[in-house]
């Protein structure tokens, strides 16, 4: 059984990547990596001021379908601890929490 996975993949998020490497996400400054759609929302969510381009072989919508996806998850989502600080919820749940 093949165990790599692509470079956005965080050693200790434990989940198989979903597809190729198709986007490179950067940090705010220019640091990044490449990985498939799954990694790179993981990795987006966890970034602030992160960004998301699809490489050039990439299918149509791989870098909107990842930013999307980011937005739904938590920092850091592989950790089970309790998460209740605006820093530790998906930008959608931080965004509702503003909106009450």
């Amino acid at each position: 059984m093949d165990h790599r996975r692509c470079p956005a993949a965080h050693p200790q998020d434990l989940t198989s990547c979903v597809g190729p490497v198709v986007v490179t996400v950067l940090d705010a400054v220019n640091a990044g990596a490449n990985g498939c759609e799954h990694h790179g929302a993981r990795l987006l969510a966890s970034l602030d001021r992160g960004r998301v381009y699809a490489l050039p072989d990439a299918p149509p919508g791989a870098a909107i379908r990842t930013f999307k996806a980011a937005a739904g998850l938590r920092p850091f989502c592989w950790v089970d601890d309790p998460r209740t600080a605006p820093s530790q919820l998906s930008r959608i749940e931080d965004r509702a929490r503003q909106e009450r």
